[in-house]
């Protein structure tokens, strides 16, 4: 797709501005939704280094391409923002899409600061070159399996679709439950329809369904299916993957969309800068910006500072993650290497279980801090 408008200051001759590709899934079968929040936050941290003087006086660019939620689409996105002279590239929300988009990167030597996708193994082996903002997938998803043992859930149901992603997800659960005597059941949402669902819940006596599947379908269908089930009354629907998070849960359910807990990557308050970007994201979005559009924001803010400190070549960019020390909208960001972890993984990020406020639903309530 054409790049959007650029932000403020970047008017001036293309020669000049310092560009940043941004990959985003704006079109389907990509979360368009979790896309738009995300550009939301990329393009307004654009907006706000320009207003400060750009990158030591020129002007920051965003050269948005959109991913569709497509691998190679994404790999060939890299590979066309590397030719057009890229510092670095930023973004992708959906994690087999940021793995393509990684690969690519870590071979033609481009820093990849990944805002939003959590799949442990971005990379096939370590690298330089890539670099994450979000909490890994085990790190939130051991969180997510501590609140369910907490909550008194020890027989977990995971409703799944083929996907890296999800089976992993699983993995992390499985494996962290079992040494406390959780158990784990997969029902294969390809074979089974959301009355079967139903069905299998009640035969494993499960006491919480968890939605590992694609929004709004299966999800929504499957949330409504359990909601209306006398037998079920008293099971737990989770979504770790945050798809309450959005506007469009809320507007596709109603009232069904209210106490499902999900992983959610903000503190319990915000500080001034944090208040501050959500009033604008707030302006921008015209609804309430979710944690994916802050995670745009500060990878834009973390690329701009270490242009600013290490100038915009590619190996001083890859060379200077562990260098890293940005205030953030949620607190501090710095970088570190982790066990099992492929990239620079982001420390300090916080994590929470939320869901919807039964009785106010576009209200959020914290239920487990990690």
């Amino acid at each position: 797709m054409d790049s959007p408008p650029s932000p403020p200051g970047a008017g001036r001759t293309q020669r000049s501005s310092v560009k940043i590709g941004a990959l985003v899934p704006l079109t389907r079968p990509g979360w368009v939704e979790a896309g738009r929040h995300l550009l939301a936050g990329l393009e307004l941290a654009a907006r706000d280094v320009n207003g400060a003087g750009g990158i030591v006086g020129r002007p920051l660019e965003l050269v948005v391409r959109d991913t569709a939620a497509d691998p190679q689409r994404a790999a060939a996105a890299v590979e066309e923002l590397a030719r057009l002279g890229v510092a670095a590239v930023a973004g992708e929300y959906h994690s087999v899409v940021a793995r393509a988009a990684a690969a690519s990167a870590d071979a033609l030597g481009l820093p990849f600061l990944c805002s939003s996708a959590v799949l442990d193994a971005l990379t096939e082996h370590p690298t330089e070159w890539v670099a994450r903002l979000a909490p890994a997938q085990s790190r939130g998803w051991r969180v997510y399996a501590d609140f369910l043992l907490g909550a008194g859930h020890s027989r977990i149901a995971v409703a799944t679709q083929p996907s890296v992603y999800w089976a992993s997800g699983t993995r992390i659960l499985r494996d962290h439950l079992a040494p406390r005597a959780g158990s784990v059941v997969e029902l294969d949402t390809c074979a089974l329809t959301p009355a079967a669902v139903c069905d299998e819940l009640v035969d494993n006596r499960t006491t919480a369904l968890l939605l590992l599947v694609g929004h709004p379908e299966p999800a929504v269908s499957i949330v409504e299916s359990v909601r209306r089930d006398p037998r079920l009354a008293e099971i737990m629907i989770g979504a770790p993957a945050g798809q309450p998070e959005f506007a469009e849960w809320a507007t596709l359910l109603g009232d069904d969309s209210a106490a499902i807990p999900f992983l959610r990557y903000l503190p319990e308050r915000l500080g001034p800068l944090g208040s501050r970007v959500e009033a604008d994201l707030r302006e921008r979005l015209a609804e309430a910006p979710s944690f994916v559009a802050f995670e745009g924001y500060d990878t834009v803010t973390v690329l701009a500072d270490m242009l600013r400190s290490h100038g915009a070549d590619r190996a001083s960019t890859a060379a200077s993650w562990p260098l890293v020390a940005v205030e953030g909208t949620r607190g501090q960001i710095t970088f570190s290497r982790s066990p099992g972890i492929s990239v620079w993984q982001g420390t300090g990020t916080p994590i929470h279980v939320a869901d919807r406020d039964p009785a106010e639903p576009e209200r959020f309530r914290i239920l487990h801090t990690g």
